[in-house]
């Protein structure tokens, strides 16, 4: 089982619309097992209409 201690690798977003109008909303993050073949999924929110969607993690430019 994969600790939570590293960095996520994806993010859990819940999306309304579609397009340019598209509204996301960060509800989470996931952690991918060691051995590559799971994810674990720690949610703040559960959506209850708008598509469930995962998406790698993009680091931030900060230095």
């Amino acid at each position: 089982m994969a600790t939570k201690s590293k960095k996520p690798t994806h993010e859990a977003f819940v999306v309304s619309g579609e397009g340019e109008s598209a509204f996301w909303t960060k509800i989470g993050a996931v952690w991918s097992h060691d051995d590559g073949k799971g994810f674990n999924v720690d949610l703040i929110a559960l959506p209850v209409n708008g598509r469930l969607v995962i998406r790698e993690r993009k680091e931030s430019k900060e230095s």
